[in-house]
């Protein structure tokens, strides 16, 4: 297919295959994959246009709004600090962020919130976009916020506050926010194309979003879902142009550590391919104990909304 370009190893063909149907069996605009095995690229496909409006075509670099995948990056970010001896999933955050300790937040670990155990998916105070990008604001209503359940007794989507707790946690141990961390200690390093906050040099050959056919509707606002996915009507979602949508440079560039995460398909699948296997001659990221550890099991069924 002219709109497909890049490479597959020998044995991989089944996937180049499935990338090419996506454009010819489905509306698709434009779309990377990548794949890493044992640590050795086995797929880099791209195709197709980073922006609708212009035709510009996605290259092999193209980044993109990923969303949610910024929890990757953020656990990640997590795990190294536990290996490193700075930080114990399980003792209570109040550790490392005395202020926390309120409002029956007082045994909450961080293992709670990386299984969305802790009981606070969303929070009760109504923030502006700008006091979110400030960061302390949300903190600070972290630190009032009671829990919805018994932390620890029953499993919800933490949408944004998974980053912001775990984000603050990082800073409070880095004297670095989750973003700026993650570049220091590997988006750099290893020349990775992720972030949390997109640098405005990236700005411009970022793929842009277009609405698909068919989604189905939120809930209303005062579903704890959407207010999950919003942080209380503050961010636009599934918004892509409107003001602090999701093709909007504010909102790119603003640490999300939720779901705010911009990247490439080989920046992300490089992540995790650093983190279990190792990338171009560096060492893994995460000791084996640690891998284990992180695809342990701590959440199933059905979740506090049923």
């Amino acid at each position: 297919m002219e709109r497909c370009h890049g490479e597959v190893d020998e044995g991989f063909e089944g996937v180049a295959e499935a990338f090419v149907r996506n454009f010819t069996d489905f509306p698709e605009l434009g779309a990377a994959v990548t794949v890493f095995v044992g640590g050795r690229k086995a797929v880099e496909l791209w195709g197709g246009a980073a922006d609708g409006r212009t035709g510009r075509p996605w290259e092999r670099e193209t980044a993109v709004p990923v969303f949610s995948c910024a929890k990757g990056l953020v656990a990640v970010c997590v795990q190294l600090l536990v290996q490193e001896g700075f930080l114990n999933l399980d003792v209570p955050i109040a550790r490392y962020w005395p202020e926390f300790a309120r409002h029956g937040k007082e045994e909450i670990t961080c293992r709670m919130v990386l299984g969305h155990r802790a009981g606070i998916p969303v929070l009760d105070r109504v923030l502006t976009f700008e006091e979110i990008a400030a960061w302390t604001p949300v903190v600070h209503a972290v630190e009032e916020q009671r829990p919805l359940w018994e932390p620890g007794a029953a499993h919800e989507y933490h949408g944004h506050v998974f980053g912001f707790v775990l984000g603050e946690v990082i800073r409070r141990l880095t004297g670095l926010t989750p973003g700026a961390y993650f570049r220091r200690a590997v988006g750099d390093p290893l020349g990775l194309r992720a972030w949390i906050g997109l640098p405005e040099e990236e700005v411009a050959g970022r793929a842009r979003l277009t609405e698909a056919a068919g989604r189905p509707a939120m809930p209303g606002p005062e579903h704890l879902l959407t207010r999950i996915v919003t942080m209380n009507g503050a961010l636009v979602f599934p918004g892509i142009d409107a003001p602090y949508g999701w093709n909007d440079p504010a909102l790119l560039g603003t640490e999300l550590p939720g779901a705010g995460a911009v990247a490439s398909a080989t920046g992300l699948a490089g992540l995790y391919a650093a983190a279990v296997t190792g990338l171009d001659g560096h060492g893994r990221l995460l000791a084996p104990e640690s891998v284990t550890d992180v695809a342990r099991e701590v959440s199933c069924g059905a979740g506090w909304l049923g």
